[in-house]
């Protein structure tokens, strides 16, 4: 899928994991979009997100854990 954003930005699904998250991005996860504020690089290659609602995510290196980014 791809789309424009409010504001022009263009939209499209891509695969993310725990290697490729960045601060900014905009996951969607169980139907929410969810965008990270910040996140910490855990042992093992594994990173926990921190996203602007307050909510955590913790994305493990294995590449079958991986949710779907915006």
């Amino acid at each position: 899928m791809s789309g424009r954003a409010l504001g022009g930005a263009l939209v499209s699904n891509v695969e993310v994991t725990a290697a490729t998250v960045q601060r900014g991005d905009v996951i969607q996860l169980g139907g929410l979009h969810c965008r990270v504020a910040d996140l910490f690089q855990l042992p093992q290659g594994a990173k926990q997100l921190f996203f602007e609602s307050g909510e955590l995510l913790t994305m493990h290196a294995r590449p079958d854990s991986s949710p779907l980014a915006c």
